[in-house]
């Protein structure tokens, strides 16, 4: 992990970078904020350590600065003169923690390792499973998505034949394409099938290409997808819709390494690595009837269970960075940021389109916000009623949208505390008497949650 040390004080830099250093962090440090600011635009930092005055700057500038290109990146401030009114006016800004000097080095350590979430006694057992891994385009740190970036890195050292669950809008495209790139075949083709998208009478001249006069309008010969992976990788997405027959052949392609065109006689070798994906339970499917057995065992050699967005809440500040950045890049529009506020009810929201659905909801607010901040109510606007599926229209009008997901966030609020309506009400921002005209307004009976 890095972190950004800025603080015109040499002596202060040289402390915090060596008792850092000796705990493994990386670090890089700066007299001036104008000089980290330069550094941000390059990468994204564990955590900030910012002065609150460096001779003309204003560190609180800084932070704002600091707050519109990473609305989720962890600041604490320091100063040597510190008012009561500064670490106010810093923690509405955005910051985590506001130390006075003269430093203790221990208390700043301590902070870091809180605010990080870091065990200092598991320290070198986690380094000692630090994951390596040149292509990355993954967002996130929880255990979940580690896990899967674990198993990301021993799939790609190897030739075996990859599984992948999940959820749709988890990324399993990404995974697939991670694998590949870090693999030793990154040289050469990664080709990918979404075998439901794919026609049935279709799919077998898809896959294994056909001879001229196979079949009516097959006016040329065509090369399939198997052939044009030949020495690099196949990836075959929603596999578990393809039909019974094309199972069958491609069963008999993987146990041979070799096939024939249809319509064709001549056996055509290959040499292909193998990742397939599904969004439905295959065991589930085998029991229906709808996929092989003997292909899943094929396949299954290496599992990747992908974990649904619901599932690593964690991650959403990180993956809200990232897509802001994109989209303002993308659009061409200044990078806006997420109140407090409406990171927290986006951290609340269950998310049933997964990363894909989080990606659209902050393209569509960045360029619908009129504001640089992007408050509680504007995301509440944008997101679809909670419990729809994902194809499903937009519900009546805007002021039941609101009502309804003003409700589940509620709800929700409440059992995260218990049903404890002082401190729902102190988490939701309101005041007490204000939540339970709330709930009677919305027919919410906190003791049937």
């Amino acid at each position: 992990m890095k972190i950004y040390i800025v603080d015109d004080d040499s002596s202060i830099r040289s402390s915090l970078k060596e008792v850092l250093q000796d705990e493994d962090f990386e670090v890089e440090d700066f007299a001036n904020g104008k000089n980290m600011l330069k550094a941000l635009m390059r990468e994204r930092p564990a955590l900030i350590l910012l002065d609150v005055w460096m001779g003309k700057e204003d560190g609180l500038d800084i932070l704002t600065r600091v707050k519109e290109e990473y609305p989720a990146l962890p600041v604490v401030m320091i100063s040597g003169h510190g008012t009561i009114e500064q670490a106010v006016q810093a923690t509405k800004k955005g910051a985590v923690d506001f130390i006075e000097k003269p430093l203790s080095l221990d208390h700043v350590l301590q902070r870091i390792n809180e605010i990080l979430k870091i065990d200092s006694a598991a320290r070198d057992q986690k380094r000692k499973q630090e994951i390596r891994l040149e292509f990355d385009e993954i967002i996130g740190e929880s255990p979940q998505i580690r896990a899967v970036k674990r198993a990301i890195a021993q799939a790609a050292g190897t030739n075996a034949r990859v599984f992948i669950y999940g959820e749709n809008g988890t990324g399993k495209e990404l995974v697939a394409r991670a694998i590949f790139q870090n693999s030793r075949r990154v040289g050469f083709p990664f080709i990918e099938v979404n075998c439901a998208a794919i026609p049935e009478e279709l799919i077998e001249s898809e896959l294994f290409g056909h001879e001229k006069g196979a079949f009516t309008g097959a006016a040329d010969r065509r090369i399939g997808r198997f052939e044009m992976a030949h020495q690099g990788t196949l990836f075959l997405d929603e596999i578990c819709d393809m039909s019974l027959a094309t199972q069958a052949r491609v069963l008999r392609a993987l146990q041979e390494q070799r096939f024939a065109r249809v319509g064709g006689s001549e056996n055509i070798e290959v040499d292909v690595r193998i990742i397939a994906a599904t969004n439905i339970d295959p065991e589930k499917a085998i029991a229906q009837g709808r996929f092989r057995e003997d292909l899943y065992y094929r396949l299954n050699v290496i599992p990747i269970q992908l974990p649904a967005l619901r599932e690593r809440t964690g991650d959403i500040p990180l993956l809200l960075d990232y897509f802001l950045r994109a989209a303002a890049q993308e659009n061409q529009i200044p990078i806006k940021r997420f109140s407090q506020g409406a990171m927290e009810m986006l951290q609340m929201y269950a998310w049933p389109g997964n990363v894909r659905e989080l990606k659209n909801v902050v393209e569509r607010l960045s360029i619908m916000s009129q504001d640089d901040e992007i408050t509680v109510d504007t995301a509440a606007e944008h997101l679809r009623s909670p419990g729809k599926s994902q194809d499903a229209s937009p519900i009546g009008d805007l002021k039941r949208a609101r009502d309804e997901f003003e409700k589940n966030y509620i709800i929700q609020a409440l059992k995260q505390h218990e049903k404890n309506i002082t401190r729902a009400a102190k988490f939701l921002g309101m005041d007490r008497t204000n939540l339970h005209r709330k709930l009677k307004s919305l027919g919410i009976d906190p003791e049937a949650i």
